[in-house]
Parts: structure tokens; C-alpha cells; sequence
């Protein structure tokens, strides 16, 4: 589940499913875009955190049998779950600033890489190892993680299925600071009240000048991208969705053992 909380100008919106180190289940993505909608208008700066002592593992892969082996259901999550939750962080207004602690994998990656300003701790670990799991990143999940985390790291992580420690990301430009692991917390909470003691006109401005920069000098857009979901399809985005690899990666993955590709 998604909570979101609200002090005074500042909200927290934290992933809550800590047995799995806060994997996103499908219901989570889904309900991402209603949260945001019923942040209050007056919200200054919102925090995107994990409960406990992770930001999130990636998606609940003991959902991933239900629908990732035919490419309608498939094309259906990520088109219809999970690119609508990036897209509705991407197109806020509010500054975001992410508390990455433990595990930022797979679609923590990408919720993180939404965030205006990343905070780890310095035993964070990144990457998107699902070469293990037969399967690539979806087009415009990797636009985002590509355009946050530069194109040396991506290839990393999707190729070699490479984890890097926060020291890494950090040289690589992907996180602004790192903490202690004891001063985490701390370290956000000061940082959303320093943007929420400034102009919110500002940020809304300074927000929206970014996105249209982006948009407008990328080979990729960040919101609302062209490609849509039955032109996804119909390339054939999601036609590993019955493979042998793709089976065998996540059969493997419940199984807690290594894939044989």
C-alpha cells in the first residue's frame, strides 16, 4: 500500500510493503496518481520514501506470474500501471525529494529518478538487475532512468546486471548527497524545509521551465510520450512475454535459485 501523510506544508508519501523491502504490487502503482491528485494544493514539497530501512526492491515479482506471460496483460501494466504513476510524478509541479535507503532496484530506480533531489544513505545500492528475470526495461521507464542516471550506469545495470553503491551514483550524478545512515531522515526532513520556506511560486515555475527544456531538447520525452500503448504492441515491445528466458528468469527468482539462460 501507499501512505501519504501531511505536516504542514510538507507531505511524505511512503511506500509500505516491508516485507518484500517495499516492492511495488500492481495496486500500488495504480494507486500512485489518485495519492498525488489528493495532495493538498498548498503542499510546498512532498518526500518519496520506503517504510523501514528501504526505498524499494522493484516491482512484487509474486505478482509477475499473474500477467507477465502474455504481451496484452503485459503491455497492460506497464503502460496502463506503472508509466501513468511515473508520468503523474513527473508532471507534478511540487518538489520531490527522494530518502533512498537499502535496496533502490528496478522500479525504485525509476520512482526515484522522477524526484527533483535524491538523499541516500550511504549503504543504498542501485541497479535494475532483471537481465536475471528474462526481461528488458520498458521504453519509457528507461527514458526516465536513462535521462536521471546517464547512459554509462544504465548500460551497466541492464547488461551486467551491475549493482552500484550510493558513492558511485553519486560521482555519476545521479544522487546530490549522501548521509550517514543514522542522519538520513534528518538530512530530508531539513532539505524539504529549505524548498519549503521558498518561493512555491518559484519551484511551480522552475519545475515547469525544466519539463518544457527537457521535452524540447531530448531525443526522448519525459511526459506524456508519443509512443503509445497499442503502438507498443504492435512493435512488439512486450512480445517476450511468453519466452523461455522470461519464464525461466522469474520461476527461478520464486524459487530463490540461480536462472540457467
Amino acid at each position: 500500500m501507499l501512505k501519504l501523510d501531511h505536516s504542514g506544508p510538507i507531505a511524505t508519501l511512503t511506500l509500505c510493503n516491508a516485507l518484500r523491502r517495499n516492492a511495488m504490487k500492481r495496486g500500488m502503482w495504480q494507486e500512485l496518481p489518485r495519492l498525488l491528485q489528493s495532495m493538498p494544493k498548498d503542499t510546498r514539497c512532498l518526500i518519496l520514501r520506503g517504510e523501514g530501512n528501504h526505498f524499494c526492491s522493484g516491482g512484487d515479482i509474486s505478482e509477475y506470474p499473474s500477467f507477465r506471460f502474455e504481451p496484452e496483460s503485459l503491455r497492460a501494466f506497464h503502460e496502463e500501471d506503472v508509466a501513468p504513476a511515473l508520468d503523474a510524478l513527473l508532471a507534478l509541479d511540487t518538489p520531490i525529494v527522494a530518502m533512498i535507503a537499502g535496496h533502490c532496484m528496478g522500479g525504485g530506480l525509476e520512482l526515484a529518478a522522477c524526484a527533483d533531489i535524491r538523499i541516500a544513505a550511504q549503504s543504498a545500492s542501485f541497479g535494475a538487475p532483471i537481465a536475471k528475470l528474462g526481461m528488458p526495461m520498458a521504453q519509457r521507464e528507461l527514458a526516465i532512468v536513462l535521462r536521471a542516471a546517464g547512459e554509462a550506469s544504465v548500460r551497466e545495470m541492464l547488461l551486467e546486471a551491475k549493482v552500484l553503491n550510493a558513492q558511485a551514483m553519486n560521482e555519476r550524478g545521479f544522487i546530490q548527497r549522501i548521509v550517514p545512515d543514522d542522519q538520513l531522515q534528518q538530512e530530508t526532513q531539513e532539505t524539504a524545509q529549505r524548498i519549503a520556506e521558498l518561493s512555491p511560486q518559484a519551484a511551480r515555475m522552475n519545475k515547469q521551465f525544466l519539463r518544457r527544456f527537457f521535452d524540447r531538447n531530448q531525443h526522448f520525452s519525459l511526459v506524456n510520450t508519443a509512443q503509445s500503448a497499442t503502438e507498443s504492441v504492435a512493435n512488439d515491445d512486450y512480445a517476450y512475454a511468453n519466452s523461455a528466458e522470461h519464464r525461466k528468469g522469474i520461476a527461478a527468482f520464486l524459487a530463490k535459485r540461480n536462472p540457467e539462460f
